[in-house]
């Protein structure tokens, strides 16, 4: 996710942190300092109740490592590549290769869910304990909001509707029983729009009564609807794709440009020939080295043009998304999340063979899907599969 920062690692797995969590932790810890730990243990100085807000806080962002750190595990010990955990306003995500079976995507899905609601219990029963023996209230205050919040994540990320983990849950039961993968996210993205949209409703009539958590539930509930059409489109354009390779979405001859040119330089010699935005690199042994995009180059102050190498401003090949031309194209798209992005670039013998770029996928999907319309295959796709609904 752009905009986040390195902050540590769990056996192996970077966790990053989106820029948006410093401000949520710091609405968290002014309500926590304001309202809750004064409403349950009232009389005390505010600089008690300010420690123990950062420091609850601190616990929860603990709390959602626990939480990611549980799926990006589960999926590393089922053999599923895990790229980096990333926390944010909203929660955290974990980017990885999608599981290859259904089991698989169960055991992952359900573990984040399962880790906050043991964490949950196991918080609001130290709370319980410290209450029983010491009686301190700010403590048992902090333990037990932290613990509540817990468990009110658990079972919130249970709820049938994707993104959610318990959306991830249905999709892989609805797998496993239809032995159909895309129909399965299909459903349990409808699913997530039909919950996300319920939510906002509630969200809101609770806002224009008197409750301003409503409005933070709104948008939670907005973005959880917009997440769902997202991956139901997904599901839509993996549909029509099944069984293309990616030879037959691919672009070929490719217009490349020398790696080693000056900005200026290949601003007026290559880029000034061709139509395209974004265009591979090359080595002096002809290999490819990176991938540069025109608007970035043209963002550089002419001052700097002349002794700026374009292949400083690339994206190296390291990073980029690789593809052979049979494999098959909604794999490679399903790489897209766990690594780099688009273009795709097709190698085969160690040379660059052709470039799928968004305009490609676009086009190669209305084709298909303009033929399935009219009750024909087009070349590579499935004739099996072109009448199921959800």
């Amino acid at each position: 996710m752009r905009g986040s920062i390195r902050i540590g690692s769990v056996r192996g797995v970077t966790v990053r942190a989106h820029w948006s969590v410093p401000l949520i932790m710091l609405l968290f810890a002014y309500g926590l300092a304001d309202r809750t730990l004064p409403a349950y243990a009232p009389g005390l100085a505010p600089v008690a109740y300010a420690v123990a807000g950062v420091g609850g806080t601190l616990l929860l962002l603990v709390s959602l490592v626990v939480h990611e750190a549980a799926h990006a595990l589960m999926a590393r010990r089922a053999g599923v590549r895990v790229r980096d955990v990333t926390l944010w306003a909203l929660g955290g995500i974990t980017r990885m290769e999608r599981p290859a079976t259904a089991p698989t995507a169960f055991a992952v899905a359900v573990s984040g869910p399962l880790a906050s609601l043991l964490l949950g219990g196991a918080v609001i029963g130290g709370a319980l304990g410290v209450h029983a023996t010491l009686g301190w209230r700010l403590p048992v205050a902090v333990l037990g909001w932290l613990g509540g919040v817990n468990v009110l994540l658990g079972v919130f990320n249970l709820l049938p509707a994707a993104p959610l983990d318990g959306g991830r849950v249905l999709q892989a039961a609805l797998w496993w029983r239809t032995g159909d993968q895309e129909r399965a996210q299909r459903a349990a993205a409808r699913g997530g729009q039909i919950i996300g949209m319920a939510l906002a409703l509630v969200g809101w009539l609770a806002f224009v009564r008197g409750t301003p958590s409503g409005l933070w539930l709104m948008v939670v509930a907005l973005f959880l609807a917009g997440a769902a059409a997202a991956e139901r489109r997904w599901a839509q354009l993996a549909l029509t794709l099944r069984g293309v390779p990616v030879a037959e979405a691919m672009s070929s001859p490719v217009a490349t440009g020398p790696d080693w040119l000056t900005v200026d330089r290949f601003l007026s010699d290559v880029a000034a020939r061709t139509r395209h935005s974004v265009l591979p690199l090359l080595d002096f042994e002809g290999r490819p080295s990176g991938v540069v995009r025109l608007r970035r180059l043209t963002s550089v102050p002419s001052g700097r043009q002349q002794a700026l190498p374009v292949r400083d401003l690339a994206t190296p090949v390291s990073q980029c998304t690789l593809a052979a031309p049979d494999e098959p194209l909604t794999t490679v798209l399903a790489r897209l999340g766990a690594g780099g992005g688009l273009p795709i670039l097709v190698m085969e013998g160690g040379h660059l063979d052709g470039i799928v770029t968004a305009h490609d996928i676009q086009r190669l999907y209305q084709r298909n899907a303009a033929g399935k319309n009219h009750g024909t295959t087009a070349p590579g796709g499935d004739a099996g599969r072109q009448g199921i609904a959800t």
